[in-house]
């Protein structure tokens, strides 16, 4: 990672727009109100069968496997989408972001709804917003089985009156015996790291406040694209290989490195004693569009790793015995893995020297 001026604050995400600190209570009470909502279906078809807070949600469908659940978007990435007048990729995104998460409790991703809100009505934009989730859904092996289309001009105001938000809602099945929930991870567990192709869909209301003013189709040397090619580039979906990896290895946690960046690490063990202490990733190969934003953007270290996932995509916590194995065989799905931590005694996250949670 490259040297930059540090900031006095390592505030600048939450200068920019996105105050992890306030969201985190605001998560934190939601799910609480939500969770009132239980009791409706005790000891019935549907059942919960895991508290709000992690991956998915789940329910118990009967018989031995539970339905997993799960509704994400692309955020304010669609903003760069229309800067660029591109929009046959963000779809990509869209699939990715859910059914990423699905995985992360072992499941296997089924079907997906999207929502598709318009500021205007324009049948090239759905057009190209289609093609990447279809795109996205062949990747995945998933069907997407309907969803919903609105006109919300008067609540929607995009880039040129190319206003629109993309969503997508997904269900997946996982066997009760196979379930990958984190409470199997323990102190001595290793944690491999999957390579991003970029930022993925999280941290764009900061990388879009450190390019404002740049022409998105600027040629940058250090970058080998444009500005917004960089930015653009779609989410990778880990589904394939992440299926086989907890069919064939024993996995003991998985975490999706979105929004929060590397603090989701701390989801997996709730309120257990349990420490991730990650390298700098040394040996990484990261997309130079984290060097050239915590240049341009006078980043700290630590603003970085809390707010981006810093080239690695996917999180996989397993036995030391297993590691060789997983990553052996990401890399012949055509992924690239590494070792970039470890579980210890301890509290939170810690990357290097720096504390992120």
């Amino acid at each position: 990672m490259p040297k930059a001026k540090r900031e006095k604050r390592a505030d600048a995400y939450a200068r920019a727009g996105v105050d992890l600190a306030k969201v985190r209570p605001i998560q934190s009470s939601l799910a609480g109100v939500l969770s009132s909502t239980f009791e409706a279906r005790k000891g019935k078809l549907g059942e919960p069968a895991i508290g709000i807070g992690h991956y998915a949600g789940l329910i118990d469908i009967g018989g031995r496997r539970l339905l997993a659940m799960h509704t994400d978007g692309v955020g304010t990435k669609v903003l760069v989408a229309q800067e660029m007048r591109k929009f046959d990729t963000v779809g990509i995104d869209c699939v990715a972001m859910t059914v990423n998460d699905l995985i992360c409790l072992g499941s296997e991703p089924l079907a997906l709804l999207d929502y598709i809100a318009l500021e205007k009505e324009d049948a090239e934009l759905v057009a190209q917003l289609s093609r990447g989730l279809v795109t996205g859904a062949d990747d995945a092996r998933v069907a997407i089985v309907g969803g919903e289309t609105a006109i919300v001009g008067d609540l929607l105001k995009g880039i040129d009156g190319y206003g629109f938000d993309l969503v997508s809602m997904g269900v997946g099945v996982v066997k009760k015996s196979a379930l990958i929930d984190g409470s199997a991870i323990v102190e001595g567990d290793a944690v491999v790291g999957v390579a991003s192709s970029g930022l993925h869909s999280n941290g764009y209301t900061l990388a879009r406040r450190i390019v404002s003013g740049r022409n998105m189709d600027e040629e940058v040397e250090e970058l080998g694209e444009t500005i917004g090619e960089a930015l653009l580039k779609p989410t990778k979906i880990y589904v394939r290989p992440t299926l086989d990896a907890v069919r064939r290895r024993e996995v003991h946690g998985i975490a999706h490195i979105t929004g929060g960046a590397f603090t989701k690490l701390t989801r997996l063990v709730g309120e257990r004693k349990l420490e991730f202490k990650l390298s700098s990733f040394e040996g990484a190969s990261a997309p130079p569009i984290f060097g050239y934003l915590q240049r341009e953007g006078s980043l700290s270290d630590e603003e970085m790793y809390r707010t981006f996932n810093m080239g690695v995509g996917l999180c996989l916590v397993t036995p030391l015995s297993e590691v060789e194995a997983v990553v052996r065989d990401y890399r012949r799905s055509g992924f690239e893995a590494w070792t970039i931590g470890t579980v210890r005694r301890g509290e939170g996250v810690q990357v290097g020297t720096m504390r992120i949670a």
